[in-house]
Order: structure tokens, then C-alpha cells, then sequence
């Protein structure tokens, strides 16, 4: 169930601003009854919406998987400039949007979509769905060290959530670590912030993972179209990690 304005305006109808002002202008209706109040909510897959008398088509439903590329917006737009991950999107007409991000210096593995209730599924801190990561750090943090991040540790905004960390390769030459970490939240620079507290800097970070979903050979900059099996599976996951930390 999503906001009337926004179902209109996925459907290309007009801006949501002006749907807004459609709606109480009398000019929408849902099942045959006219809306003249914002709020209401409706599901483009079962209700019948119409503006002016014409049904309206709801939008097609789009999940894909980018390797987004170091130096990438997660935004539709920049306001300086850079380079969005809707510039790597060629063939797609529909507007899609991050679930979740990936910092600018941050790569890899990204969903969009323009299914809210998809995305909220897989984002919402209570759903704990797993990301892991290839942080290569500057220093080979002890495994003491480690330790204090698969116990959770201390950060500005709070605790952190319990993490599975473990060596990928260890590079004593340029004395470097790349370091496999799994988190089950979601919080702004979160692994960077994670390796600084124990004295090691990210010089790099990739997701490889989100869920169950792996980025594999997925060429950096390219995206596919997620498999119905696919983003069964995530929902599955998103389900069932809820219901392990509900109890």
C-alpha cells in the first residue's frame, strides 16, 4: 500500500506535487469513488485508479543488482555534479532508487528498485539482513583486535550489533590486511567507522554480498536484472532474521 500521490506520479501521470493537487481537485478516483483528501493509500496491483475517468497503468516493477563503481553517487541526482548510479543504468526507464548505499569511495554490490516495500524489507534495522564485505586496511589488526568487532563495539551513535569478521589476505610487504566482515546493520560509514575504532583505516571497501545475493563477476559499473528467485530469496531472508531477533 503506498501513498495515492506517489502511485500516480510512479505512473507517470505528473509530478507529486501536482498529483497532490489533482487529488483535491476532485479528479482522482479509487474503485469508483472520488478522493479529494491527500493520505490515502492504495495498491496499484488490485485497486482500480483513474484520473479524469482513465485508468492508469502501475508502474513495472524493477530489481537489479550494480557493482557500483568507487567514485559513484547512491542518488538519483548530485547537486555538484558527480557521477549517480542511475548513469549505469542504460535501458531502464522506470525510477529506481538505492536500497540502502554505498558511500562515494565505497564499491560493489548495490540493489535498485522501485518497490518501497521491497526496499523497506531488506533496510529496516529491525529485519537484520546480513552484508559482507572485503575491507582491505591499513596495519594487520591482532586478532584481539578482531574480536572486539565480532562482539560489537562501541561507536559515537551506539554499540554496533555482533559481526563476523575473518582474514582474506594478508599483504606484510605493503603492510596491508584484506579482512571479510559480515554486519546486520545498516548505519552511515559503518565498517569504515568500525575498523577506525580499533585503529586500522579502510583503504578499501567492496560488498560482495547482501543476503543471499553475491556480486560474483558482475563487471564493475554493470548491473543485471535480479531473478524472481532472487528476490524471493531476500524477502525470505529479510522474514526470517526478523522473526530470529523478535524473539
Amino acid at each position: 500500500m503506498e501513498r495515492l500521490q506517489k502511485i500516480l506520479a510512479q505512473a507517470g501521470v505528473a509530478s507529486r506535487r501536482k498529483c497532490e493537487e489533482m487529488i483535491l481537485a476532485g479528479m482522482v478516483e479509487v474503485n469508483g469513488e472520488k478522493v479529494t483528501t491527500l493520505g490515502v493509500k492504495a495498491d496499484p496491483a488490485v485497486d482500480s485508479i483513474s484520473v479524469n475517468g482513465k485508468l492508469i497503468k502501475g508502474e513495472k516493477k524493477i530489481y537489479v543488482m550494480l557493482n557500483k563503481s568507487k567514485g559513484v553517487i547512491s542518488s538519483a541526482k548530485d547537486p555538484q555534479g558527480r557521477k549517480v548510479v542511475g548513469d549505469f543504468l542504460p535501458g531502464i526507464k522506470e525510477r529506481v532508487y538505492p536500497v540502502g548505499r554505498l558511500d562515494y569511495d565505497t564499491e560493489g554490490l548495490l540493489l535498485l528498485t522501485n518497490d518501497g516495500e521491497f526496499a523497506n524489507m531488506l533496510t529496516h534495522p529491525s529485519h537484520h539482513v546480513p552484508k559482507t564485505y572485503h575491507a582491505t586496511v591499513k596495519g594487520v589488526p591482532h586478532g584481539s583486535a578482531l574480536e572486539k568487532l565480532q562482539k560489537g563495539i562501541m561507536l559515537e551513535d551506539g554499540m554496533t550489533a555482533p559481526a563476523e569478521v575473518e582474514y582474506h589476505d594478508v599483504d606484510t610487504e605493503n603492510n596491508e590486511a584484506k579482512i571479510t566482515i559480515t554486519i546486520y546493520e545498516g548505519r552511515n560509514r559503518q565498517v569504515r567507522r568500525m575498523f577506525e575504532a580499533i585503529g586500522h583505516k579502510v583503504i578499501r571497501l567492496k560488498r560482495i554480498k547482501f543476503g543471499d545475493l553475491y556480486l560474483q563477476d558482475l563487471g564493475r559499473g554493470k548491473y543485471r536484472h535480479l531473478t524472481p528467485k532472487e528476490i524471493d530469496s531476500l524477502l525470505a531472508e529479510a522474514r526470517k532474521t526478523h522473526k530470529v531477533h523478535k524473539k
